[in-house]
């Protein structure tokens, strides 16, 4: 039978499971003679040194989610570093005593490995000459002279720096910003399969998704705290963002080349009706645009894992209908709430490489950190709007105070509601927890040694306050849409750095785990079908130092003058 597109997107779903006789592909082993460069470069320009932040934005920790701002920093070059800095940036080095050095990022990646690339749109910026980036939130940034020309660009982390790629038309932005009746920018995010694939072989595919999705929940909150909202564009096809990005014209490096995630408009987050079309006109114009700057290799080597770039292939976006989503009325949970600043917390966002199997939280902290997931309009970072919630959580509950250890489960969409309960073990009871949470407890049972075996038996599933998996309404979604499948993943994404912040807020520390047994954790649910599938793990709990590691500044590599 011929293969659709929804049949190789299910099939490679099917084929990427961990079971516990069966792994998904891979090499199985660290071949650390072709480990990629983790920054890309585009050679052949030269490029935009950003400024660093003198001083982080003013905001408490609610701050990374309210959108009650009256306030917009002005679209200079310290306002777009700034917000870069704050996304998708380095937050610290870490090296070994044997010599072994590598960065850590604002935004979270599986292995650490950071597929995500990010390429901006920007009109013609000028540098504040009359206010420093220290001036109040009342009183934003205002610009002086002009210093980059409009553009599209690579963001470059390690040397914090745009890398010029084209010059676009004088007129793009009048035409650009009358189209979208706001001034402001777009931004899109790419991945490199690869990245991923030298460690993780087959199951790369998802992890790439995943890690869009950290990343776009961090470009949002680092708008949110600058005034401006991220938004994501619904109408445009995977093409016609590799229209606007020159990717046709660019020969990659074998098995390297990048691949579009998404397309965003941010502007101030006071213009609330943002369109979320590309005009077909403007799209023509950059069939003729010259790009410069050649991709660097980042292996001397690879392994072909094909049904990544099929599967990859399958999943490519059409152009569609802009859409938007209403979600339901519901008030943040204020309290408790970290005394620390927001920029902070995600600065010393980090993955928990052990927990220590001690550490309760209480279920105040429990409840607020669950909060923080549900989507709300007007509430960053879910109110960028990628579609109906689609995830919800099945959390094994292990060290809560005041709570019974179990599995619970967080309904992100209560339109699902009867279906999960269909779909679910009959003999789960559904007891609606109390509270304003649509959180419901299904067992009360130790479960730290099952959550550790789903987790590829990893103990650290087990030794946190909870666990949790992420389930996705998934076989109707990706039948009748498998251009959704990554979208599906980007969700999970940004539940998770939603999750590492949060844990960071109340004192304990989280990390994603992208290795887990597929179907043992749906036979626990009572999940037969395709109908809802498991697609990211988590958990939250007391973090264990290593010790052996020397934790140095982020940008201690560039020039003094430039920190």
């Amino acid at each position: 039978m011929e293969s659709t597109p929804a049949l190789q997107v299910l099939r490679y779903h099917e084929e990427t499971k961990h079971n516990f006789h069966r792994y998904a592909r891979s090499q199985g082993f660290m071949d650390w003679a072709t480990q990629p460069d983790p920054f890309r470069t585009y050679e052949g320009v030269t490029p935009i040194l950003l400024p660093l932040l003198k001083k982080d934005p003013e905001g408490q920790h609610l701050d990374l989610y309210e959108r009650a701002h009256h306030f917009s920093w002005d679209f200079n070059i310290e306002s777009i570093a700034g917000f870069l800095e704050l996304s998708l940036g380095l937050s610290a080095w870490k090296s070994t005593s044997e010599g072994n050095r590598w960065a850590l990022r604002m935004n979270a990646s599986s292995g650490n490995l950071h597929p995500t690339e990010a390429h901006l749109l920007l009109p013609s910026l000028a540098k504040d000459s009359l206010q420093s980036m220290e001036a109040s939130r009342a009183r934003p940034p205002v610009s002086g002279e002009t210093t980059t020309d409009g553009g599209v660009y690579h963001y470059h982390p390690y040397l914090h720096a745009l890398e010029p790629r084209a010059s676009l038309p004088s007129d793009f932005w009048q035409r650009i910003h009358g189209h979208f009746q706001a001034p402001g920018f777009l931004v899109t995010l790419t991945s490199i399969y690869w990245r991923e694939a030298w460690k993780y072989g087959e199951r790369a595919l998802r992890y790439c998704y995943h890690d869009a999705g950290h990343a776009l929940a961090a470009l949002s909150f680092s708008a949110n705290l600058l005034g401006w909202k991220v938004t994501l564009l619904t109408s445009p096809s995977e093409l016609d963002i590799e229209a606007l990005l020159g990717f046709g014209k660019i020969s990659w490096p074998d098995k390297e080349e990048e691949r579009p995630e998404f397309l965003c408009f941010v502007a101030p987050a006071s213009y609330k009706a943002i369109r979320r079309t590309i005009p077909s006109d403007l799209l023509s114009a950059f069939a003729n645009l010259p790009f410069q700057g050649k991709p660097n290799t980042l292996s001397k080597d690879h392994v072909d894992w094909a049904i990544i770039p099929e599967t990859a292939e399958a999943a490519r976006k059409p152009r569609t209908p802009e859409t938007s989503v209403l979600f339901p009325p519901r008030e943040l949970r204020r309290h408790p709430v970290s005394s620390l600043p927001a920029a902070r917390l995600i600065r010393q966002r980090r993955s928990a490489v052990a927990l220590d199997g001690l550490t309760s939280i209480t279920q105040a902290q429990f409840f607020a950190m669950l909060d923080k997931t549900l989507p709300r309009n007007g509430v960053a970072p879910f109110d960028v709007e990628l579609g109906e919630p689609l995830i919800h959580l099945a959390i094994f509950v292990h060290r809560v105070v005041d709570l019974e250890p179990g599995l619970y489960f967080l309904v992100r969409n209560e339109d699902d509601l009867k279906d999960l309960k269909r779909s679910f073990r009959r003999e789960f009871p559904w007891e609606k927890m109390e509270g304003p949470l649509p959180l419901y407890r299904l067992l009360k049972a130790d479960l730290r040694e099952k959550a550790a075996q789903l987790s590829c038996l990893q103990s650290i599933a087990g030794h946190g306050a909870f666990s949790l998996g992420m389930i996705a309404r998934f076989g109707a979604v990706v039948e009748k849409t498998p251009w959704r499948y990554p979208a599906l993943f980007w969700e999970a994404g940004m539940i998770g750095q939603v999750l590492y912040l949060e844990a960071e807020a109340q004192g304990v520390r989280g990390t994603g785990i992208g290795c887990y047994f597929d179907d043992p954790v749906h036979e626990v649910l009572g999940l037969r079908n395709h109908a809802y599938q498991s697609l990211y793990h988590f958990t939250v709990g007391g973090a264990v130092e290593d010790s052996r590691l020397t934790t140095e500044p982020p940008y201690v590599h560039l020039p003094r003058d430039r920190k």
